[in-house]
């Protein structure tokens, strides 16, 4: 569920959160170009579930891609979709496509 005003909120979550921040900064860039309502916030992995109750997708880097199951039964309860970034998406720092994943992810059953 988007929050009150149906902004979809993501959550990206690496190691540190300091490759992420840098994606967020291009995905929030490339959604207010494209007029999409998103708040995208990047955190380190150790903090994702204390954003439980305030995210709707929460992205994990490539690099957790295995924890992805573990995520997902721990979020499902908050109706959390979970996925990881795609390597090569991550690895070029494509805010756009990362943004594109996240709100077909969002919308998916």
């Amino acid at each position: 569920m988007a929050d009150e005003n149906g902004t979809i909120r993501i959550l990206l979550a690496c190691g540190i959160g300091a490759s992420s921040g840098f994606m967020a900064a291009g995905m929030r860039k490339c959604a207010k170009k494209q007029g999409l309502n998103v708040s995208v916030k990047a955190v380190s992995k150790s903090e994702a579930m204390e954003y439980a109750d305030k995210i709707d997708v929460l992205l994990l880097g490539p690099h957790f891609a295995g924890e992805v199951p573990e995520y997902r039964e721990k979020l499902a309860q908050h109706g959390v979709k979970v996925d990881s970034i795609n390597p090569d998406y991550y690895a070029a720092l494509d805010g756009e496509s990362i943004l594109k994943d996240a709100i077909a992810l969002y919308h998916a059953a």
